[in-house]
């Protein structure tokens, strides 16, 4: 039923396509990390609406490529995934992967066996988490992680350690990103 036939009607339903929801004001924004620069067309909204996510480069992305530029060698020999930078200025190779998502976490697994050293709530960690016991924890996740609010500051150690994981500061990455504070963690399976 168009929209036109549901007001004749007196159906004052308006159903609105996917475009309505997506932000189109992207600007051209240069990144440089250490040597390196990258000239992306990106959102500059500070707040997420409804699917803007992979729009968007995230403070973490940054304080989490800075890191990566200062400290290169913790990469050497490595594959990595990242998870949850937006745009994804840290990857060459971007695949779908929503945390939590079964399916495509599998669909990852398959097409990359050999499995990651991983970089960058509840379902973060649940995907960390399987993501880690596929490689026999031989591997850790590195978070860049911006504090927004002390209940998520909260939330994010103990989701960590309530999925068996091991998390640490690394010292001397607090750093202020977009007027936010932003610290560096690594985090490994837990030790039995």
């Amino acid at each position: 039923m168009t929209q036109q036939r549901q007001v004749e009607d007196g159906d004052d339903t308006v159903c609105l396509g996917e475009s309505f929801f997506v932000n189109r004001d992207y600007e051209l924004t240069t990144f440089t990390f250490g040597s390196h620069s990258l000239d992306l067309l990106c959102l500059r909204s500070a707040s997420t609406d409804f699917d803007l996510t992979g729009q968007l480069v995230w403070p973490g992305a940054v304080l989490l490529n800075n890191y990566l530029s200062e400290n290169a060698g913790i990469l050497k020999g490595c594959s990595v995934i990242e998870l949850g930078s937006g745009v994804g200025v840290t990857v060459l190779r971007a695949e779908k992967l929503e945390w939590g998502n079964s399916d495509h976490l599998s669909k990852i697994l398959e097409e990359y066996p050999t499995g990651f050293d991983l970089s960058s709530a509840p379902f973060l960690f649940s995907t960390v988490e399987k993501l880690l016991r596929h490689r026999g924890g031989e591997c850790k996740f590195i978070l860049a992680y911006v504090s927004r609010a002390k209940l998520m500051d909260a939330m994010v150690v103990s989701e960590a350690i309530r999925h068996g994981l091991q998390i640490n500061e690394v010292d001397g990455t607090r750093s202020v990103v977009a007027n936010l504070e932003g610290v560096i963690f690594e985090i490994t399976l837990k030790r039995d």
